[in-house]
């Protein structure tokens, strides 16, 4: 993935750790970030968090978000996110839930639909949907690489916390 080198870098700079909240991508995340040799001075670790009743215990998110918004909606990737920093301590985290199909679309969520949120510690959390194309395969890996490169664009406009490098 293009953007690994350059996100290791950037969390390194500012001393930060990332933690991650997957859902659809199923810790293929978490796959990258561990395939860098010293993920492990940037990357704290995450959760796979493929059913409601695990979103819910594992990060937090609210049965009333479920219910209301469904799995694949912002308000969900947000407290997903949210959940991921307070319950695994890192300074920078971002949450996937989608549908990657070939089934489970539903009226306005069709295949390809994923959710993303990328929060940071000190400042409010991002979110963004995206609709991608392709097969499973596909979707899955677009969503990494969005992941990925929204982590790195977080951290463009992020400058490094006083004291730190």
């Amino acid at each position: 993935m293009m953007y690994l080198t350059e996100l290791a870098q950037a969390l390194t700079a500012h001393g930060w750790r990332l933690v991650t909240a997957e859902s659809c991508t199923g810790g293929w995340i978490a796959k990258c970030c561990t395939d860098l040799p010293g993920s492990s001075a940037w990357y704290a670790g995450g959760v796979v968090s493929y059913s409601n009743a695990l979103k819910t215990s594992l990060l937090g998110v609210r049965t009333e978000t479920l219910e209301r918004e469904g799995a694949v909606s912002a308000a969900t990737a947000r407290e997903m996110a949210e959940g991921a920093l307070a319950r695994l301590g890192g300074d920078l985290a971002v949450a996937v839930s989608g549908i990657a199909g070939p089934t489970g679309a539903s009226p306005g969520k069709p295949v390809g639909t994923v959710w993303f949120a990328w929060a940071v510690s000190t400042q409010a959390v991002t979110t963004r949907c995206a609709h991608f194309p392709g097969d499973r395969e596909a979707v899955r890996a677009s969503a990494v690489e969005m992941a990925l490169s929204g982590l790195c664009e977080m951290l463009r406009g992020t400058p490094a916390p006083h004291g730190w490098a």
